[in-house]
């Protein structure tokens, strides 16, 4: 399977002639649009574009502006190919109010979507596409996917908090050849999310080569790394990517920095350390 990372939380996945591609970001100046905040005086993460109209699946992590990018998934999908997304959480206009861009913008593209819920997995042309747990630290509904074909399973969290689920998801889908960690630790303080918390609403670097680990990830990947930073609202950590790699290699967990656009062929584990899915 080739991986290409698209920056920031972005990847596209290829096995047998065809494509998957996860929280695609083209936009990265609309995110915190909602906050009167486009781009001026805030440091946008480099992204580049999957492959245009080639992919049979849209993945999407959850429905925050910058893994649910409308124009992006539009452009990267081939004819009639679905978003995947996780199962609406409900809840009134303020409680669904950092969903609200994304989900306006999806809708308006006409795309089909299709709610996933956790442990369900979906077949799309060479892949086995899995919805596994994830914890968004704003409370909003997330998934992290697996994607397998060929033998090889890539792990993608989105931009997960630390949680309680890894035993399970590699008791059952493990070994992961890859696994895209989120690590930037954002703490926020977003106004429909009061009082705010001092804790990260993400993975820090530390949490994420905690969580590589007990994933048994062949090979840990940063995302959600560089890039953003809003005094008061969206304050990551610095370096994350390169602590992350330190914290990673304490645990003996390979680790590769990937550049925005740069492939990787992965290969699938040895036969013996593979499980049944």
């Amino acid at each position: 399977m080739r991986l290409t990372w698209l920056g920031w939380a972005g990847a596209e996945l290829e096995a047998s002639g065809a494509s998957v591609v996860i929280d695609p970001l083209d936009d990265a100046g609309a995110v915190f649009a909602g906050f009167g905040r486009r781009a001026a005086g805030t440091p946008l993460p480099r992204v580049v574009p999957p492959r245009a109209g080639a992919a049979v699946a849209g993945l999407v992590t959850h429905l925050h502006r910058d893994h649910a990018d409308a124009g992006a998934l539009a452009a990267a999908l081939s004819p009639g190919a679905p978003i995947l997304e996780p199962p609406d959480g409900g809840g009134d206009a303020v409680e669904r109010l950092g969903l609200a861009q994304a989900d306006h913008e999806l809708a308006e593209t006409g795309l089909a979507r299709r709610p996933v819920a956790a442990w369900e997995p979906v077949e799309a042309g060479p892949f086995t596409l899995t919805a596994l747990p994830a914890a968004d630290g704003t409370g909003d509904p997330q998934v992290a996917w697996l994607v397998a074909a060929g033998g090889v399973r890539v792990l993608h969290l989105g931009d997960t908090m630390f949680h309680g689920w890894w035993w399970r998801m590699a008791h059952r889908h493990g070994p992961f050849d890859a696994v895209l960690v989120p690590v930037n630790g954002a703490v926020v303080g977003f106004p429909h999310r009061t009082p705010p918390s001092p804790l990260p609403v993400a993975m820090d670097p530390a949490q994420g080569a905690l969580a590589a680990r007990l994933l048994g990830a062949r090979l840990a990947i940063p995302i959600h790394a560089e890039g953003y930073e809003i005094e008061g609202i969206y304050e990551p950590t610095p370096d994350a990517a390169a602590r992350f790699a330190a914290a990673a290699g304490e645990h003996g967990v390979p680790v590769r920095l990937l550049e925005p656009g740069e492939s990787i062929e992965l290969s699938a584990a040895p036969e013996d350390d593979r499980k049944a899915d």
